[in-house]
């Protein structure tokens, strides 16, 4: 008996142990939870002057007035951005040819004599990719269209590969996939769209404030993210008030990546909604998997025919006037010749060169607010490129007021010179 007894002595007090343990891990749990919580609330509220050690109203920051030591509250604010320069390197046609820029000549494709993995690598990072860069020589030699004596700071070593005529012995030009972006596994609600899973939508990420959704975006690389100039008020500059939430087919509030730059296009113009994208770069990369991955940026000269397939993303609201969907939706629309869109039926002269339409003329299926910034992708050749950025509309899914959106071909300049200039000044 005294050795039954001792046994279910030590059987309670494992228990009372276990027990211990549970609640105190539960505990520690609710103290985690009530210290992000908590935190949010401040952020939400406050900003932290960290040379002066102060908060001081979230309203007081990006103001135009320095609240803090140093203008410490005018610095973490978003920034737009002209760009009036060119880009010097591109990548042409859906066979993303290689090309180089010089004042003298222009545009001229890379003659593939000379070049090497390191070149590629060197070349891809230039374009703002850096994941599994890899190198195709195409057969395609046009007379006088190869670069003489090249100078680009990054991408050319003159005594490695560059040309000293305008011969290519080799016959071949250079084609470049600069990363595993746009592909998928298997593969619409939005205004008459169906349920989507994230795995499907990899780039498909969720602008937020105070654990709510305002607009959607596009990973283009581990760190950056593509959305729309409007999405960013005169209420929301401030940084710290922003998460990127990324890899969920339901909207979370929870978590989410931190932003520390904010890029509109400085060109513009809320009153028309032209240049209607901006760049938000994330406080650290994303990493790379199933439920996130970039989209491909489209290379110059894609030259989409109208009525070509898009597929428009987001968890905007399922009808005019509506609620945001909880969970992320997509939509099969196709692209809209700018004739008909410009048409004084439709939007006329509304629509400029930096806009694209689609959808259907009928109305049924269209991008709806929330939805704002989110990616219109394009399948070719097996991967998913961004063609446009939803931007603006008559309502949703009205009759001839289809969807219209930023044409991110025309911004292309503009995007790989912000990344570029942002990546050499903030690293």
């Amino acid at each position: 008996m005294t050795a039954q007894k001792a046994e279910k002595e030590k059987a309670a007090k494992r228990k009372r142990v276990v027990i211990t343990v549970f609640i105190v891990l539960v505990f520690v749990c609710l103290l985690a939870i009530a210290a992000y919580f908590i935190k949010e609330l401040i952020v939400s509220k406050y900003f932290f002057c960290k040379r002066s050690v102060k908060f001081i109203p979230i309203d007081q920051a990006c103001d135009g007035t320095d609240d803090c030591a140093g203008g410490e509250d005018e610095i973490t604010c978003l920034s737009s951005f002209m760009v009036n320069t060119t880009f010097p390197v591109r990548l042409t046609s859906a066979r993303q040819v290689l090309q180089v820029y010089s004042p003298g000549s222009g545009w001229r494709s890379v003659c593939g004599e000379g070049w090497t993995q390191q070149h590629t690598e060197t070349a891809c990072k230039q374009l703002g990719y850096t994941y599994e860069a890899t190198i195709g020589q195409l057969c395609d030699c046009l007379s006088g269209h190869f670069p003489t004596r090249v100078t680009l700071n990054t991408v050319c070593d003159e005594s490695k590969f560059c040309l000293n005529s305008s011969v290519c012995t080799s016959g071949s030009v250079v084609s470049l996939s600069c990363s595993d972006c746009g592909e998928v596994g298997s593969q619409d609600r939005i205004v008459g769209g169906t349920d989507a899973f994230i795995e499907d939508w990899p780039w498909q990420v969720s602008l937020q404030q105070g654990g709510q959704h305002v607009c959607g975006g596009a990973l283009v690389s581990p760190r950056w993210v593509v959305t729309a100039a409007h999405c960013f008020s005169s209420s929301k500059k401030e940084l710290s008030r922003w998460r990127v939430v990324s890899g969920t087919t339901y909207i979370a509030t929870l978590g989410g990546s931190y932003v520390d730059r904010i890029i509109l296009n400085g060109n513009y113009d809320p009153a028309q909604n032209d240049y209607d994208i901006a760049l938000m770069r994330l406080s650290s990369p994303i990493n790379v998997g199933v439920s996130h991955k970039p989209v491909c940026l489209p290379p110059k000269a894609f030259g989409l025919p109208a009525e070509s397939t898009m597929v428009v993303t987001g968890w905007g609201y399922l009808e005019e006037n509506g609620k945001v969907s909880p969970s992320l939706q997509k939509a099969s629309i196709p692209l809209i010749d700018r004739a008909k869109c410009s048409s004084p039926t439709v939007y006329g002269s509304a629509v400029t060169q930096r806009m694209i339409c689609a959808g259907y003329m009928a109305g049924r299926v269209d991008a709806c607010q929330g939805d704002s910034g989110g990616p219109l992708v394009h399948l070719n050749s097996s991967r998913w490129y961004l063609v446009g950025v939803v931007s603006w509309g008559v309502g949703c899914a009205r009759e001839r007021s289809p969807g219209v959106y930023c044409n991110v071909e025309e911004m292309l300049n503009w995007i790989h010179t912000i990344i570029e200039k942002t990546h050499t000044a903030y690293k």
